[in-house]
C-alpha cells in the first residue's frame, strides 16, 4: 500500500466501486476500504433493477442474474391483480456476486481493495478539509491521507457526518424495511408483485420478487410514522402466515431505507457522498442500486478532474451534476411518492378497476400513475415530465 492516494473511497457497495473504477479510469491513485470481510455482504436490498441501470455500467451475465423480469403485477386490497407488461425490463441480481464483479471492474480499472478495514474516523487539516482517514486492520489503528474522500458507507453515514455535514434525515422519510429471501414461493418467475394497502403496507408497499427456482425476496417497507405504532416485521409475518406458512426462511434483514430527496450538500472541501450516504436513492420506489451507481460514477470522475487540474474545489461542481442528472428526478418522485402513500384502500381498490379496462397491451406505469393521481392535477404535470417527457 501507498502512504498516499489521490482518492480514498470508503466502502465496496455499488455506488463506492463505481466511484472507485470511474476515478482509477483516469490514472489516479485510488484505495476502497470495505468494512466487511466480503465485498457484497451482508445483502440488504430487495436486489431489483432495471436492464438499462445495469448495462450503463456493466454487460448483463446470468452468473448474477437470478430472474429475468418482464412483468409487474400491481394487488389492490381487494385482491384485485393488475398486470403490466413491458417485455426484458430488468433483473432481479444475485447482489452478491454482482457486487464482486462491480468491484473487480474498480480493481482492473487501478483500484486497490482492502477489505475487514474499519473507518473510525477522518483526519482534517487546520482548516476542516479532509485529508484522508484512520481506520483499523487486523486490530491496529491506522491512518492514511489523500487529497479526497469518497464516503460510500451506506445509509448510516459516519464519514458525512464527521466532515460536518448535515446527514440528518426526517424519520418519516426514513422508511423502515424488513425482508426474507424464502423457498417455495409459486410465483411467476418474471414478474415483480406489489401489494398495496393498510393490512400489508400502509403509507408504502409490499413486494414479492422473484429469485428463480421457486425462491423469492419478500418483504416490504413502511414510513417511520407506521413503523412506531406496528413494525415492519409484524406486517411481513402477518402476510406470511396468510398466504404462505411453510415457506422455509433462507435469510432475513431488516434496516432504514432514506425515502427522501437528496441532500442540501454532497460535497464539502475533500470529502463527496455518494449513494445511500448522500440519499441517492429514488424515493418513490426506495431503489438505489442503478442511482447509486450513477451517484458514484459522477463522484469518480470529477474526483479524478479535480486531482489531474490540480483544482481541489472542482469536486464541489458534483452536487450541481448529480442534481441535474437525477437529484431533479427524484425531486418529482417525491412529490409523487407522497401523493400516493396517504391512498385510501378504497383508492387503490379504484386505481386497480380502472386500469383493468385498459387492454393489457396499452397498459403502461404512466397511465396506472395518471388514473391515480386523476384529481391531482399539479402531480399530473410531474407525471407527465417523468413518464411522458
Amino acid at each position: 500500500m501507498l502512504k498516499q492516494y489521490d482518492i480514498i473511497v470508503v466502502g465496496a457497495g455499488p455506488a463506492g466501486s463505481m466511484a472507485a473504477r470511474f476515478a482509477a479510469e483516469r490514472g489516479v491513485s485510488v484505495l476502497m476500504l470495505e468494512k466487511d470481510r466480503d465485498v457484497g455482504y451482508p445483502v440488504r436490498c430487495g436486489e431489483a433493477i432495471s436492464k438499462a441501470g445495469v448495462e450503463e455500467f456493466i454487460p448483463s451475465d446470468d452468473k448474477w442474474i437470478a430472474a429475468r423480469i418482464s412483468k409487474f403485477s400491481f394487488n389492490a386490497p381487494d385482491g384485485t391483480e393488475v398486470i403490466i407488461e413491458f417485455g426484458e425490463a430488468g433483473y432481479v441480481l444475485e447482489r452478491r456476486i454482482f457486487d464482486y464483479e462491480l468491484a473487480r471492474t474498480a480493481a482492473e480499472a487501478g483500484a486497490e481493495i482492502l477489505t475487514r478495514a474499519y473507518v473510525n474516523g477522518l483526519i482534517l487539516d487546520n482548516d476542516g478539509k479532509v485529508c484522508g482517514v484512520k481506520y483499523e486492520y487486523n486490530g491496529e489503528q491506522k491512518e492514511i491521507q489523500s487529497k479526497i474522500v469518497i464516503a460510500a458507507d451506506g445509509v448510516e453515514s459516519r464519514v458525512g457526518r464527521w466532515a460536518g455535514l448535515k446527514t440528518h434525515i426526517d424519520f418519516r422519510d426514513m422508511e423502515s424495511a424488513v425482508q426474507i429471501t424464502a423457498a417455495n414461493i409459486p410465483v411467476d418467475q418474471n414478474t415483480l408483485y406489489f401489494y398495496f394497502g393498510k393490512d400489508v403496507a400502509p403509507n408504502g408497499y409490499f413486494w414479492i420478487f422473484p429469485k428463480g427456482h421457486n425462491k423469492a425476496n419478500i418483504g416490504l417497507g413502511v414510513s417511520g410514522i407506521i413503523g412506531k405504532k406496528k413494525s415492519a416485521q409484524s406486517f411481513l409475518d402477518d402476510f406470511m402466515s396468510k398466504h404462505y406458512p411453510n415457506a422455509p426462511v433462507l435469510t432475513k434483514i431488516a434496516g432504514g431505507v432514506p425515502c427522501s430527496i437528496t441532500l442540501d450538500k454532497i460535497s464539502a472541501p475533500g470529502i463527496m457522498l455518494v449513494g445511500d450516504a448522500a440519499r441517492q436513492v429514488n424515493p418513490l420506489s426506495g431503489g438505489g442500486i442503478a442511482s447509486g451507481m450513477i451517484g458514484g460514477s459522477i463522484a469518480g470522475r470529477i474526483a479524478a478532474e479535480a486531482i489531474k487540474m490540480n483544482k481541489p474545489d472542482h469536486i464541489l461542481s458534483y452536487d450541481k451534476t448529480w442534481h441535474d442528472r437525477l437529484g431533479k428526478r427524484h425531486e418529482t418522485f417525491n412529490r409523487i411518492k407522497e401523493g400516493i402513500y396517504n391512498f385510501s384502500d378504497e383508492k387503490f381498490n379504484s386505481i386497480a378497476h380502472s386500469i383493468l379496462k385498459i387492454p393489457i397491451e396499452k397498459r403502461t406505469l404512466g397511465k396506472v400513475f395518471t388514473t391515480a393521481l386523476m384529481n391531482n392535477p399539479s402531480l399530473l404535470v410531474d407525471i407527465a415530465k417523468v413518464f411522458v417527457v
